[in-house]
């Protein structure tokens, strides 16, 4: 089946979306100048196309997607094209594929200043909890991932004091919930460590839609607190202490 941006956009109008993604070419890492290259003006093409074949403009916003590997010049060259386009808003695609914390760090901080601050800025497949504080903290808004029910499904949930194995023997009699602190439904139902950790042994797949549940409802949490300490004034001080209190895993 061929999927060109025209028939992309297709398929996305037709399932309604509210915010939907521009065909791009997500340039793996590592990629040589040249390479990334390539894909910024590829990138660029299909932007322009798909926003020619987007017929619901109405009610479904359409992004670009903001390429160009690790090269800063490639990152603002594929940037100001696509803001000169004036989109609803921008994302930046093209990492989390490989390159580690800090350099997506450092992408990131570089790229989202070039994008609009009045329209939001989306980072893809990100992250872990310190790749979501490291990105709000550079300007970022929306973001997605498969770590919160990927990492359940492994039997991996996150606390307070940071990831914990629930399939490690020593949960084997452990009667207090994944996090005492939690307030989502399996926390507070009383299934305990124990629990979970004899679901995972004898292979239940409800073991990961109970860790999926905690998972996700601790994303929520993180940003809620986040989007709380940017409008009081004090992100960076929240982020310092969110970090020092998982610096290691439980």
């Amino acid at each position: 089946m061929e999927l060109s941006p025209e028939r992309s956009i297709q398929v996305q109008n037709a399932l309604g979306a509210d915010v939907i993604m521009a065909f791009d070419e997500c340039t793996p890492y590592p990629a040589d100048e040249r390479v990334a290259g390539d894909g910024v003006r590829r990138t660029l093409l299909w932007a322009e196309r798909c926003a020619k074949a987007h017929a619901r403009p109405a009610d479904q916003a359409l992004f670009g997607i903001v390429q160009g590997s690790v090269y800063p010049h490639l990152r603002r060259a594929c940037a100001q094209a696509l803001v000169a386009m004036d989109l609803p808003g921008y994302a930046i695609g093209g990492v989390s594929v490989g390159e580690g914390h800090a350099l997506m760090s450092r992408i990131t901080e570089e790229t989202a200043p070039l994008l609009p601050e009045d329209k939001p800025r989306y980072l893809m497949g990100v992250g872990l909890p310190e790749d979501i504080l490291a990105a709000i903290g550079h300007g970022i808004d929306l973001f997605d991932c498969v770590i919160p029910t990927r990492y359940a499904r492994a039997a991996t949930v996150f606390t307070e004091r940071g990831k914990i194995r629930l399939t490690n023997r020593r949960f084997r009699r452990d009667a207090y919930p994944i996090d005492t602190s939690c307030d989502c439904e399996t926390c507070t139902a009383g299934f305990s460590r124990a629990y979970l950790h004899h679901l995972f042994q004898a292979n239940e797949i409800v073991a990961a839609t109970l860790s999926a549940i905690h998972n996700v409802r601790v994303y929520q949490r993180l940003v809620q607190e986040a989007r709380r300490a940017v409008l009081e004034g004090r992100y960076a001080e929240y982020a310092r202490a969110f970090l020092a209190a998982r610096s290691a895993d439980a």
